[in-house]
């Protein structure tokens, strides 16, 4: 089955739901475990516990941004290209990224009419993405 509307989103189950729950159970499981021994000598390996938590749950918002952003430098960079091929001109600079992320989906038959309709209209991100009348997949996303 291609990739349409409705199921293009990503969504990995062991990282977006397993791995966050775990931490976030670890993350106040480490809290209540340095209140429990904050009259005891276990006051330093809970603390270093939370700090513990706290740097993965860092690591996880980041292990996810870091890759979407050059993901989004790479996107702009082929629908720009894309763009210039179709009409011999830069994208409009007045196009918000999640505009040009959306209009990723739409063929070329439909992309220079999508992309001046998004300008002139203000289209959400969702908005282009519902208007397409034959989506083109993106299978190699992060």
């Amino acid at each position: 089955m291609g990739q349409n509307y409705k199921n293009h989103p990503r969504f990995v189950i062991g990282y977006h739901m397993i791995l966050s729950v775990l931490l976030l159970a670890g993350l106040i499981g480490s809290i209540i475990n340095l209140c429990g021994s904050w009259d005891s000598n276990n006051l330093y390996s809970a603390s270093l516990l939370v700090m513990l938590f706290i740097c993965c749950i860092f690591m996880y918002w980041y292990v996810r941004v870091f890759p979407l952003k050059a993901q989004d430098r790479a996107i702009r960079s082929e629908e720009n290209f894309r763009h210039y091929i179709l009409t011999c001109k830069q994208l409009p600079a007045d196009l918000r990224m999640e505009q040009i992320i959306a209009l990723r989906f739409a063929p070329d038959e439909e992309f220079s009419e999508l992309t001046q309709r998004a300008l002139r209209e203000n289209l959400s991100a969702k908005a282009i993405k519902q208007t397409i009348r034959n989506w083109k997949g993106d299978y190699c996303r992060v």
